[in-house]
């Protein structure tokens, strides 16, 4: 009988031993089919979750794109060895409250300038700012640079890694902002994030897991992100990391998803091809159980043993359910004398 774990057919989306891949592309597809909306009257479907809205300006008449560059038109912090005169130093105070107002969904103006995508002024803000400004996550725990990264403001996101922001902050959602590059596609702001790292620094946010158990190599398996997955590859990522639900490997992933390209890239990086869920179900084990015989041969052809065992006791074979080309790739494995395989034995 086929494994429920390791067949298409038996992996219900609510089922918490799986990854939830078509549960979570139908999130992913719906968010991409709405997209960025040139409307400034309403982008809240661009990073609220559900009716809330990111930010309060959008539903008030006393800010607008136009205020936002006059709040800080003429507005400069000076260095803090400058002198002031008591007045003027009171007068600047004023300045530094202004820029550094929270609305009472937790957004800075830098984060307001961002999702209104005026670049040269959020870049002239993240001059002005220090650090720890540049770092304040709003309500729904978004940094400036979770949200320039999802809206591919790759100059932003440069200005930001120029101040060393932190690139381990994560949203409502447990991403961090390279996790929302993988997901969307966004390489040219993955690029910005992982330039300056070494493989070392860069390895805590390649293994931090969202609240799904995602990596960040993960989603760009998920979302076909090849390009993505090449740069996460090159950076060191870990290829073999499991996801936190079923236990599965960016290559179970893009077996699952019967995505070839994925599934050469990352054995040609050396991906290790029986990798096994927490069940005991290897690729190939998810292959056979999806009726792709052309990935399962590419799967043979890369060294997967074909008698491996999953914690249902059985091999992928199994699973073939009578399918001619997926058997032509188990030629006698499964005859035993004995508990003896006839492979290898002469007569």
């Amino acid at each position: 009988m086929a494994s429920h774990d390791c067949t298409k057919e038996h992996l219900p989306e609510d089922n918490r031993t799986d990854s939830g891949i078509e549960s979570y592309r139908s999130m992913v597809k719906s968010e991409e089919t709405r997209g960025p909306s040139t409307d400034l009257s309403g982008p809240r479907d661009k990073f609220s979750g559900g009716e809330e809205w990111l930010d309060s300006a959008y539903s008030s008449s006393s800010l607008t794109v136009e205020s936002l560059s006059d709040i800080v038109g003429g507005c400069t912090i000076s260095s803090s060895n400058q002198q002031v005169q008591s007045s003027e130093l009171s007068e600047q105070e004023q300045e530094e409250n202004l820029l550094t107002t929270i609305t009472e969904d937790g957004d800075t103006i830098l984060h307001l300038a961002i999702i209104h995508e005026i670049s040269p002024l959020a870049k002239n803000l993240i001059q002005i700012f220090p650090r720890e400004v540049l770092d304040i996550q709003n309500n729904l725990y978004q940094s400036p640079l979770h949200l320039a990264t999802y809206l591919n403001l790759r100059e932003v996101v440069q200005s930001l890694m120029e101040k060393q922001v932190s690139i381990e902050l994560q949203d409502q959602d447990g991403n961090t902002a390279l996790h929302v590059a993988c997901q969307h596609g966004q390489l040219e702001c993955a690029t910005e994030m992982t330039k300056d790292f070494s493989p070392s620094k860069l390895a805590p946010v390649l293994e931090t897991q969202n609240w799904r158990g995602l990596g960040c190599l993960h989603l760009a398996a998920l979302n076909r992100q090849h390009e993505i997955m090449k740069l996460l590859i090159k950076k060191g990522a870990d290829l073999n990391i499991q996801e936190g639900t079923s236990g599965k490997t960016p290559l179970h992933l893009a077996v699952e998803l019967h995505d070839i390209t994925s599934v050469k890239l990352l054995l040609g990086s050396r991906a290790n091809v029986d990798a096994a869920m927490f069940n005991g179900c290897t690729p190939l084990h998810l292959a056979v159980g999806r009726q792709d015989a052309t990935i399962a041969t590419i799967l043979c052809q890369n060294g997967a043993d074909k008698m491996l065992r999953n914690m249902e006791d059985e091999t992928a074979l199994d699973l073939a359910d009578g399918n001619d080309d997926i058997l032509a790739l188990f030629p006698f494995d499964d005859i035993q004398i004995s508990g003896r395989s006839l492979v290898g034995v002469k007569f």
